[in-house]
């Protein structure tokens, strides 16, 4: 179809919320999953510059603690941050404006599945950007078992829903 067609119908765009509907105390649960592979965290960890043979020797891990390779837990932040993005920020995000209160409680291991979740726990209007919000969100991982794996609060700034004129 050319560009210049239209098709008639209803039209939905996917988009993350708009400033005005995050709801502080709302949990918004993230699915599908994502299983994280070991091409995933050789290729994220060597992308990164990570050569930590935690997450690369398979051999030398087994003599480890955990007796295993460990996904890397940059990866699995910015998962669980990813996981959230079609539902609560597509699109609607202006800036991430920060990170804090980043844990790790359990680890993550090849082949295991990150599900996330994420409370919105306050929003205000920017006070310098007409337009604009910031919104904090706890997110939070857990694994196919269901034991935390990640948690942080995260700081963004939101677009607020454009007006429409008639």
């Amino acid at each position: 179809m050319a560009s210049s067609e239209t098709t008639e119908g209803p039209h939905v765009e996917q988009r993350g919320l708009w400033f005005e509907e995050f709801v502080e105390g709302v949990i918004y649960v993230h699915r599908p999953g994502r299983t994280v592979t070991e091409a995933d965290n050789v290729v994220f960890s060597t992308m990164t510059m990570n050569t930590q043979p935690l997450h690369l020797d398979a051999a030398w891990s087994a003599g480890q603690p955990f007796g295993e390779r460990l996904i890397n837990s940059m990866l699995t932040l910015s998962t669980m941050v990813g996981l959230s993005v079609s539902q609560l920020t597509l699109g609607t995000l202006v800036a991430n404006l920060g990170f804090s209160e980043v844990s790790f409680p359990s680890p993550m291991f090849i082949g295991d599945t990150l599900y996330a979740e994420t409370r919105a726990i306050a929003k205000r209007l920017s006070e310098s950007r007409t337009g604009e919000g910031v919104v904090t969100l706890e997110h939070l991982g857990r694994n196919q078992n269901d034991v935390v794996v990640a948690r942080c609060t995260r700081v963004t700034l939101m677009r607020c829903r454009p007006e429409i004129s008639s």
